[in-house]
């Protein structure tokens, strides 16, 4: 059966590839912050341990190629896989619910390692279900069409690198979302569940619309793996070699040619084109280590940066869509204006010359990121050392107020109702304090534990002046755009504080509650209840990122006046400065990664297909690799520093390469399969030859 002149059986693995790119992508985009946020890793672990999934899921396509070409045939290796793969995203969504754990219900896994153990199982599955079928899938949708429907294979493989790229897209705008949502039996929480459990229902329906189109697909019977008789034969003419390695043999005019006693002259004809292609392939895997920090890194700066776009608030894991949307932008763009302009100008724009620019234009963006990582880190508080205190004052009182910290350090003059920044002392000079208000005078002696921030409340009542000291044991800035929000209760008399849901309890005069977690980029309704009378007022809103301590001055009717006292600067570096950086390293996709693949295509034999695509992906692993050692070795405190090294280690490699493709020369394959065709018929008809004057000599006999 066909449709529009494809066989309708594409359609259903257009489908299939299409959940199966959701369901890995939407798993994929929330895995960063699933690791920092809920499993409690840091920034380096979370890193690592991420790299480590995705090089996982690039070495095992070799894995699936082997099973399906000498074994079990495409569609079985197929189906088989992504079972496992199901059960993978199944068991990584249980990993995700916290109440599995929680016996005291405080919205906090009791005992992570159950989280952790489950996690890894489900990723080490994922990483063998996705990477398995992923050189499967694309190959099997090839077998479907007949040799005369050249035109419409062709149409298909941009068909099918569409459907990857909308399932990517859909999927990491979507997955973010519910993410973001609340939800848990006993306590709310981020919906990690949900996130991991959308694309396991994905993988599921995936699974079921492949099975229900297999009576219509055309199954090709396992030939055997062209992989295996390449290393088979590489691997003689090295033994042969060496065994021959004497003087007294003659020279061979390539390596290759010493497996001329066992394999045949096209086998090994093909595998030197092979070879010379994977030659070249050695620097590439330098630009996915860069290409691939966009769910890690990137998205990791993100989270100290501002999402608020109007109305719309982007969470930092949803940065990573602005890749997809601009690639299913770009990639028409290129081929019908870029490439052709380029033309017109007289340059030969050749594919190794595309492929450079490509690893230079990634070592760009990687620049772009360092720039924005050195804005943000301008932005951050400087937190006190183990030597240090950081002292702030609020004035609570109606007067103005003059401090001075002894012996003559600084002197400081607070305005009513005002607060100052912090100021930083070596904890050890601090002696006392002086404090004048209206005509009042008080010294208070202060001792401090090192390292940590205090708020000094000074108030001048009727009876002298009153002194408050809080301990702000806040030492980094809120995670994941989410801001702290504590109260102090400067009426007269008792309150009971609510600000949205959150309860901060009742605050005696002059005392203060602790901080409380509320997401970025809200305003909440503030609730003061004074002698059972209700007084409220709608909050500022904060931003992200966060800390404010908001003084409860007085109740005039039933609104309520309260000041703000910024603790700690919010987010002010706005996601969309991402942006430059996100499209530098598309433009690079754009150029490196679709040629790459084309390139290797045009230069290797029809039959080798299969072993540069294992190698093109092998690339994608050691990619990750080399992230975790460059981020593991280098030891760089500094974030922006980190980027600069990478960028400045892929314009090495950038450089190498150029010089690797000047003195490349391109093979035409079909001139080399010609000749050998031509000298196979000459043999034939020499041995036909040398077969019919033997029968001659017989029957004269």
């Amino acid at each position: 059966p066909s449709c529009l002149g494809y066989p309708l059986s594409i359609f259903f693995i257009v489908i299939n590839e299409f959940c199966e790119r959701f369901s890995y992508y939407g798993m994929r985009a929330v895995l960063v912050l699933y690791f920092k946020y809920f499993l409690q890793w840091d920034d380096n672990l979370s890193t690592a341990i991420y790299h480590t999934f995705v090089a996982l899921c690039y070495l095992t396509p070799i894995l699936g190629a082997l099973i399906a070409d000498s074994w079990l045939g495409k569609f079985k290796t197929i189906v088989s896989l992504s079972i496992v793969y199901t059960i993978g995203q199944a068991i990584m969504s249980v990993s995700s619910i916290n109440d599995l754990t929680d016996h005291n219900r405080d919205g906090s896994p009791d005992n992570v390692s159950v989280h952790i153990a489950l996690s890894m199982i489900g990723l080490i599955l994922i990483a063998l279900g996705t990477g398995g079928i992923k050189p499967c899938v694309s190959a099997f949708g090839g077998d479907q069409f007949e040799d005369h429907q050249e035109k419409q294979r062709t149409r298909f493989f941009s068909i099918f690198y569409l459907s990857i790229n909308a399932g990517s897209l859909l999927s990491t705008i979507i997955t973010p979302v519910l993410r973001a949502q609340e939800c848990g039996i006993h306590s709310k929480q981020r919906c990690y569940p949900l996130a991991f459990g959308v694309p396991a229902a994905l993988m599921a329906v995936a699974l079921v619309v492949f099975i229900v189109g297999s009576r219509m697909y055309k199954k090709v019977q396992p030939q055997g793996n062209i992989m295996i008789q390449v290393s088979k034969c590489i691997g003689f003419a090295i033994k042969n070699r060496f065994r021959h390695r004497s003087k007294e043999f003659p020279k061979r005019e390539h390596w290759l040619d010493w497996a001329s006693e066992k394999y045949d002259k096209r086998l090994i004809a093909q595998t030197k084109m092979v070879l010379k292609v994977l030659f070249l392939y050695i620097p590439l895997p330098m630009f996915w280590a860069l290409f691939d920090q966009q769910g890690s890194r990137w998205t990791l700066q993100a989270t100290t940066m501002d999402g608020n776009f109007g109305s719309i608030q982007i969470q930092p894991d949803q940065m990573q869509t602005v890749n997809p949307i601009l690639i299913i932008i770009m990639v028409p763009v290129v081929d019908a204006l870029v490439y052709p302009l380029i033309k017109k100008c007289k340059i030969d724009f050749t594919p190794l010359r595309k492929i450079t620019v490509g690893m230079f234009l990634a070592s760009l963006a990687f620049v772009a990121a360092a720039l924005v990582q050195v804005q943000i880190d301008k932005t951050l508080p400087v937190f006190p050392t183990a030597g240090q205190s950081q002292i702030k004052i609020i004035n609570l009182g109606t007067n103005d107020a003059t401090v001075q910290f002894e012996p003559k350090l600084q002197s400081v003059d607070v305005m009513s109702m005002k607060s100052t920044g912090y100021m930083t002392f070596e904890t050890s000079q601090l002696r006392s304090l002086n404090i004048a208000s209206g005509n009042k005078t008080i010294n208070a002696v202060v001792k401090l534990p090192g390292g940590s921030r205090h708020t000094l409340g000074v108030k001048n009542t009727a009876t002298g002046i009153d002194v408050k000291w809080l301990f702000d044991n806040v030492t980094s800035k809120p995670e994941e755009g989410n801001n702290l929000i504590r109260f102090i209760n400067n009426l007269p008399d008792a309150v009971n504080v609510t600000m949205g849901d959150t309860s901060f309890g009742i605050l005696v005069p002059l005392s203060a509650s602790n901080y409380n977690l509320f997401p970025g980029g809200r305003q909440d309704k503030i609730v003061a209840i004074r002698n059972s009378i209700p007084c409220s007022v709608t909050s500022k809103a904060f931003g992200f990122g966060s800390a404010y301590t908001i003084v409860i001055n007085r109740c005039v009717g039933d609104t309520l006046n309260v000041t703000y006292s910024e603790d700690i600067p919010p987010n002010t570096v706005h996601m969309a400065w991402q942006i430059p950086q996100y499209f530098i390293l598309t433009c690079a996709e754009v150029v490196f990664s679709v040629t790459g693949l084309e390139f290797s295509y045009s230069q290797a034999p029809s039959n080798m297909k299969a072993v540069l695509q294992a190698g093109w992906l092998l690339t994608v692993a050691v990619g990750n690799i080399i992230v975790l050692i460059v981020a593991g070795a280098s030891k760089l405190s500094e974030q922006w520093a980190e980027y600069v090294l990478f960028a400045a280690l892929l314009l090495a490699v950038c450089i190498i390469f150029a010089v690797m493709a000047y003195f490349y020369t391109y093979t035409d394959v079909n001139e080399i399969e010609a000749q050998l065709d031509e000298e196979e018929k000459k043999q034939a008809k020499k041995d036909q030859d040398a077969y019919e004057k033997q029968s001659e000599a017989v029957s004269q006999m």
